[in-house]
């Protein structure tokens, strides 16, 4: 029967639309030939027949490569089984990462890059049987919760009323913050696996710092467990969201701004992690100062913050900038029109030149510049090329045009030899950027199982450290 739809396909149904998706598809080599029959299929070329079983649904491809041993190696062609995996809701780019570098867990071992040496049949059915996870990306502004099945985070709120009153104890502060979002999806924490990411105070490698980070990881552990929460992943999201695992992730975060080195994973601590003493915060309240300035009336910060997020950006030139006309207008419901004029740029500039709001601070490219140094200094690898990313993530970070003057500046204060090859990536998915990095894991094939502690493996782990 399935034989008899597959032949009919060949006449009845236009493959144009599939055809040019394969051909994006990573070529590999064909499936070794066998000497059982295909039947009425013989005669056709390989190639051809990769195309027709592309008609049928990939259920409808196991059941056929479950006739013979000719249909077998057919249906196990990894072209076939990529394409099906072209055609799900996530790209194929992030799929393809994903599967090649974190499906081992951490710490990460790279995969050779070649399809030919996975099976991307056995992916694909992992995949469908992945459970999924819920998502809580809590930034140190704001937090965005979801459904690691959705495209986008289902919800959002402000971390830093979540957490309450900051002398209440952490257990307390924690059991809060999570209850809220649970209730807010209206979920039971027992069902699924939690994929988390929370705001670390603590940059440098002090015994008093170590102690601090892992107190938080424990305290979020704890209050997760005893929630019934069967897994948990704790994880460099934002990182992954641009399809790397080394790299310098530059986040510009609600209070302070960190310059992480992460190799394979791991943040380098040892070489050093730089931070900056003001945030996203900083530049809206420089805004609201530049407005009330220019006697520009507004109800609230949120009303600053919505206008910083939409007409702000940064210049490539800042004085000449100065000389231009860069007079922009916005309506804010309930409130009416506003115009900016250069508090437009003005406001980002503050990341270069923190004098202008009168900080006493390194500017951003400084800090990523001697980031670059220590890295490059310290020598952990025979390739440089591993600290030439820089990967941007938070709300401010998505300011247009941050990206191309960070890059700009660093090769202007770099040396030539390191400054060869230094590319700067804006937020690969905006705001949302660590959530779609979790998004990546709680996909894979393999998980949750090496990404992710249980309550048992916590437990037992507790134990022995006592």
């Amino acid at each position: 029967m399935i034989l008899r739809k597959v032949w009919g396909s060949v006449w009845s149904r236009s493959s144009s639309g599939k055809d040019s998706a394969s051909h994006s598809a990573i070529q590999v080599p064909l499936s070794p030939s066998s000497s059982s029959s295909l039947g009425a299929f013989d005669h056709l070329p390989m190639d051809i027949l990769i195309q027709i079983l592309m008609l049928v649904e990939p259920r409808d491809a196991v059941k056929l490569s479950l006739t013979c041993k000719a249909w077998r190696c057919l249906g196990g062609d990894n072209r076939l089984w990529i394409f099906y995996l072209q055609c799900s809701q996530e790209s194929w780019d992030s799929i393809f990462f994903a599967e090649t570098s974190l499906r081992s867990g951490y710490p990460l071992r790279m995969l050779s890059s070649q399809s030919g040496e996975l099976s991307f049949m056995r992916i694909y059915g992992q995949r469908a049987r992945v459970p999924g996870s819920i998502i809580i990306d809590g930034g140190s502004g704001y937090c965005k919760f979801g459904w690691s099945k959705y495209a986008s985070p289902s919800g959002r709120s402000a971390t830093f009323l979540e957490f309450g009153n900051i002398e209440s104890p952490i257990y307390a502060r924690l059991q809060q913050f999570f209850a809220t979002i649970f209730t807010r999806m209206q979920v039971k924490p027992s069902m699924q696996p939690i994929v988390v990411s929370l705001p670390l105070c603590h940059f440098d490698d002090t015994e008093s710092a170590k102690a601090s980070r892992r107190q938080l990881k424990t305290a979020i552990l704890n209050v997760l467990f005893d929630m019934n929460v069967p897994a948990v992943c704790a994880a460099v999201l934002a990182l992954y969201a641009a399809r790397r695992t080394s790299g310098i992730v530059v986040n510009i975060g609600f209070q302070v701004i960190t310059i992480l080195p992460i190799l394979h994973g791991k943040v380098m601590r040892q070489i050093g992690v730089e931070i900056i003493g003001f945030g996203a915060l900083k530049l809206t309240g420089f805004l609201k100062e530049k407005m009330q300035e220019n006697n520009i009336t507004f109800q609230s910060l949120y009303t600053v913050r919505t206008l910083k997020e939409n007409l702000c950006y940064v210049a490539l030139d800042y004085k000449a900038e100065l000389s231009r006309d860069t007079q922009a207008s916005m309506k804010i419901a309930g409130e009416g029109w506003f115009t900016l004029s250069k508090e437009r740029f003005q406001t980002g500039e503050i990341l270069f030149q923190p004098r202008l709001a009168g900080l006493r601070a390194m500017s951003l490219h400084q800090a990523v510049a001697l980031c670059m140094d220590h890295c490059d200094a310290a020598g952990v690898t025979g390739d440089d090329s591993w600290f030439k990313t820089v990967v941007l993530a938070g709300g401010s970070a998505c300011l247009p045009g941050l990206a191309e003057r960070l890059e700009k500046e660093l090769h202007d204060h770099l040396p030539s030899y390191i400054c060869n090859g230094v590319r700067v990536i804006p937020p690969p998915c905006g705001v949302d950027s660590a959530w779609h990095g979790a998004k990546l894991i709680s996909n894979l094939s393999t998980f949750p199982g090496p990404w992710c502690i249980t309550r048992k493996q916590f437990r037992r782990k507790s134990r022995l450290m006592w």
